[in-house]
């Protein structure tokens, strides 16, 4: 096979703020230790950042109460709904043009790439918060009944403008790769505006909420600000023709991702309204708490991945051999990593949902397991569905998404009506089947992609492992399904350490896994240098 390294992103000596976007150049390698060190850099930064919003979100319901605590949350909805808008999804748009200008080694298009970057950002940050001044009024009517928050939802503008700013700040560090800088932006930036937010809101009390809402988004503005920085480019000189037709590009990927984020919404809106007037208030209040465990593991190892996954992708699109390595070597890796935590959900729902929740969130075990089969199936298909993006096809990625939003809501209505509330449950796993479905001959015409032999082994694996858990409770005793599904935790989580371990060198192991693994004695004991 030919080299790679000319389809590896590289970042111009002039745009190198430090080692950590750097890549030598290589022989066509596995990227197996790239990818557990950059989950392992935005996996950890991720739990963190969960940690501080837990102990956030339990100083603000105590200092402001339930209807304090309500308000927050509704404030909170109109900045996402009016970011998701104004933003024009240049959050995920920005990282591909990134990625892309990159993987050139032109340093004059890179500097191009991220002027209109920033400047888009701005642009659409003042529009937004522009936006939300402007019908403060019918805004605080629609959401209150009454125009007498108007004030307040005038100053969430603010904070429109500050998450928007931030977010192109944050293509930009993702786009070059600087994943230690995009865990430590993501890390400073949730403590440091949980900090403001709760001193501003213990003073102020309900009067501090949107106010702290919006120095929390400034504060992520300055970290995220601050980072990027350190992306040091010359200031080309640009035409209005040229800013245009960069701004075109942006804004045109990025209006598919913010129609997909909207669907997606719309999505969640759909299936909690359909429960709530099938099924009533406390079947929706059920599926919150189901929807919220189902993904918590799985979307921390998704994210953690996609965080490097993609702009890497983005870099060798147009070589499909090296696209298709990449998808492989990423699904086989999320296959070993989500597995066992998906089994271990299954097996143990009830006592996941009495330690997040309490004893009267039981019901909620039964639809809580259909979701994790759903979400199995969304770890085989997540990396695939990243070649759409990587090779520029808007108008194929919003048709898929707008068709599996469509077979999402229907089979919710139907099973539902059919089932109660595992009918929804019922319905996420039908939509992801049918996702699978539709996404494999999509990207096989699109780069001749076909599932490795071990993929499709491993995939088999934990697919199988999981319907024997999943049967087991409705076929076996209570205490030998419990026996089993142990044991199916124990074997599958054993089975992806040793193949983890065979596929990286010791040293590629992020060094507190490593000491873990001698523990355990998976590797041989450890030096100085931990292993």
């Amino acid at each position: 096979m030919a080299s790679i390294a000319r389809h590896i992103p590289f970042v111009p000596s002039k745009l190198r703020g430090d080692p950590q976007t750097e890549e030598s150049t290589q022989s066509e390698q596995p990227s197996y230790g790239q990818i557990l060190k950059s989950s392992a850099l935005i996996g950890g930064s991720s739990v963190l950042t969960i940690l501080v919003g837990i102990a956030r979100t339990k100083a603000m319901a105590v200092m402001l109460g339930p209807t304090g605590f309500g308000l927050m949350g509704l404030y909170s909805s109109i900045i996402d709904l009016a970011l998701a808008v104004a933003s024009m999804g240049i959050g995920s748009s920005g990282v591909r043009q990134i990625a892309e200008s990159v993987s050139t080694g032109d340093e004059i298009r890179i500097a191009r790439t991220v002027i209109v970057l920033r400047r888009t950002a701005v642009l659409l940050g003042i529009l937004g918060a522009v936006l939300v001044v402007v019908f403060s009024a019918p805004l605080s009517t629609l959401t209150f009944g009454s125009d007498r928050h108007a004030g307040a939802v005038a100053l969430l503008g603010f904070a429109v403008f500050f998450r928007s700013v931030s977010a192109g700040q944050g293509a930009l560090i993702q786009g070059m790769r600087r994943i230690a800088d995009l865990a430590k932006m993501g890390v400073w930036g949730a403590l440091l505006g949980a900090i403001l937010s709760i001193v501003l809101v213990y003073f102020l009390g309900e009067q501090g909420v949107a106010p702290s809402l919006v120095a929390a988004a400034a504060m992520g503005l300055v970290i995220s600000w601050g980072y990027s920085r350190k992306v040091k480019i010359e200031y080309p000189v640009m035409t209005r023709a040229e800013m245009s037709q960069e701004a075109a590009s942006l804004l045109k990927l990025g209006f598919a991702f913010m129609a997909s984020g909207i669907l997606m919404m719309g999505v969640a809106y759909a299936v909690r309204a359909i429960v709530l007037r099938l099924d009533g208030l406390d079947a929706a209040g059920f599926y919150s708490a189901a929807w919220t465990l189902g993904g918590l593991y799985v979307g921390i190892i998704l994210q953690a991945m996609g965080a490097d996954f993609y702009p890497r992708l983005v870099g060798v699109a147009q070589d499909n051999e090296q696209c298709n390595r990449l998808v492989n070597e990423q699904t086989q890796v999320s296959l070993l990593l989500a597995g066992p935590g998906v089994i271990a959900t299954l097996t143990f729902a009830p006592l996941i949902i009495l330690f997040f929740y309490s004893a009267k969130f039981y019901e909620t075990v039964e639809v809580l397991r259909w979701i994790c089969l759903g979400i199995a199936l969304r770890v085989i298909t997540w990396p695939i569905g990243f070649i759409i993006v990587a090779k520029n096809r808007q108008a194929i990625f919003l048709a898929a998404e707008a068709a599996w939003t469509v077979v999402n809501v229907g089979l919710t209505w139907l099973c539902v009506k059919a089932f109660g509330l595992n009918g929804a449950g019922i319905a996420f796993f039908g939509s992801y089947v049918f996702h699978g479905l539709m996404i494999y001959p999509i990207v096989r015409r699109l780069s001749g992609f076909r599932w490795s032999a071990i993929n499709r082994k491993t995939g088999l694996l934990f697919v199988s492992s999981s319907m024997i858990v999943f049967c087991g409770f409705y076929v076996l005793p209570l205490f030998w399904a419990y026996g089993v599904g142990t044991l199916m935790v124990i074997l599958s989580g054993v089975y992806s350490i040793r193949v983890l371990l065979n596929l990286v060198a010791p040293e590629q192991i992020p060094l507190p896994a490593r000491r873990l693994l001698v523990q355990f004695r998976f590797v041989r004991g450890c030096s100085k240098d931990g292993i």
